[in-house]
C-alpha cells in the first residue's frame, strides 16, 4: 500500500493501560509514538472527576491535547472510583444508582469541555437479587437520564456491549437503543476483541453491521469464549480485514488500543501495538484495476 492508498484510520491508546504514569507523561509519550488520540478513563489518578479544582485541571488537559494534536474519547470504566470495596459499583442496575448517574453526568460535562468525540459507558453486571426485568428497566431509565445530559451538552454517547454484563452483545445494544426511542446521540462503542469473544458473526461483519451507529472503537486481540484483552498477535483475530471493514464503513473516529492490564510495561506495549497496527494497515488488500486485489505494500 503506497502513501496515496493508506487507510484514514486514527489509532489511539487507552490511558487505563498507563495507570502507573502521570497523565501528562502518558499523553506526551503516546504522541511521541505517533498515536493520534487517547481513550481517557476518568479515574483517581487520571483526571479525577471528583477532585478539587476540576475545571482548571480539565482545561490543562484540554490544552495539552490540543498542543499534541491528540483526539480524545472519554471512558468511564474506572474500577474502584465510586466504591473502594466493590469493582465498578454502583452501576445503573443497582438499587441506588445515584452515584453512577452523577458520575456519568460529570463524564458528559468533562467530555464537552475536552471536545471529546464520544463519552463511552456500559450497563454493568446484574447484581445478585435483582431480576433481569427489573435490571433492564433500571438500565433504560438510567440511560435516558444520561442521554438527556448528552443532548444538553451536545455530546455523543458510545454504549459498549461488554461480556458478562447485562448488555453483552450487539443484539442487546440494539434492544436498548430501541427501548430508548433510538436517540440520535446514542451510538455504539465496539470493542474488536469482544466481537471475537462472543459474537456469532465474524469480526469484520460485526463492524459492517453497526457501521451507521459506530462512534468509538476499542481494539485488542482476544480468543473465542475468553474475555481477556491480549496484545496483538497473541489471540485469534486477523486484523487486516478488520481494519479494511472500518475503512469501508467510513469510520473516522479513534481506534484505541484497549489493554487495561498492561500498565506494568506500558511504553513497550504501546510501541509494539502501534507498530503492529501500522503493519496490519499495510497488509490490507488494495483494489487494483480490473477488480483484482493485492496486499498492501507488495509489488
Amino acid at each position: 500500500m503506497n502513501g496515496d492508498q493508506m487507510l484514514s484510520l486514527r489509532f489511539g491508546y487507552g490511558t487505563n493501560g498507563f495507570a502507573n504514569h502521570r497523565l501528562t507523561d502518558a499523553l506526551t509519550l503516546l504522541a511521541d509514538l505517533g498515536y493520534r488520540g487517547v481513550a481517557l478513563t476518568l479515574d483517581h489518578d487520571h483526571l479525577d472527576p471528583y477532585a478539587p479544582g476540576l475545571p482548571r485541571k480539565v482545561a490543562r488537559v484540554a490544552n495539552q491535547l490540543r498542543e499534541l494534536d491528540l483526539g480524545v474519547v472519554v471512558e468511564t470504566g474506572a474500577r474502584y472510583l465510586l466504591d473502594p470495596w466493590h469493582k465498578h459499583a454502583p452501576t445503573l442496575l443497582h438499587d441506588d444508582a445515584a452515584r453512577r448517574i452523577d458520575f456519568l453526568r460529570r463524564a458528559v460535562s468533562i467530555g464537552a469541555d475536552l471536545g471529546a468525540e464520544a463519552v463511552s459507558f456500559w450497563s454493568g453486571v446484574r447484581p445478585a437479587g435483582v431480576d433481569e426485568s427489573t435490571a433492564w428497566d433500571r438500565l433504560v431509565a438510567g440511560c435516558a437520564t444520561v442521554v438527556e445530559a448528552a443532548d444538553t451538552a451536545e455530546v455523543t454517547l458510545g454504549f459498549e456491549p461488554e461480556p458478562g454484563m447485562l448488555v453483552d452483545d450487539i443484539a442487546s445494544w440494539r434492544r436498548l437503543r430501541d427501548d430508548l426511542g433510538a436517540p440520535d446521540r446514542f451510538g455504539i462503542t465496539l470493542d474488536i476483541g469482544h466481537c471475537r469473544c462472543l459474537e456469532s458473526q465474524s469480526v469484520p461483519q460485526c463492524v459492517t453491521d453497526v457501521a451507521e451507529h459506530l462512534v468509538n472503537v476499542q481494539i485488542d486481540d482476544m480468543r473465542r469464549g475468553v474475555h481477556e484483552h491480549l496484545e496483538f498477535g497473541t489471540g485469534e483475530i486477523d486484523f487486516p480485514p478488520v481494519l479494511a471493514a472500518l475503512a469501508a464503513a467510513g469510520y473516522r473516529g479513534l481506534v484505541a488500543v484497549e489493554l487495561p492490564r498492561h500498565s506494568h510495561a506500558a511504553p513497550a506495549v504501546a510501541a509494539r501495538s502501534i507498530d503492529f497496527l501500522r503493519s496490519a494497515e499495510r497488509r490490507v488488500p488494495v483494489a487494483a484495476p480490473g477488480g483484482a486485489t493485492s496486499e498492501g505494500g507488495q509489488p
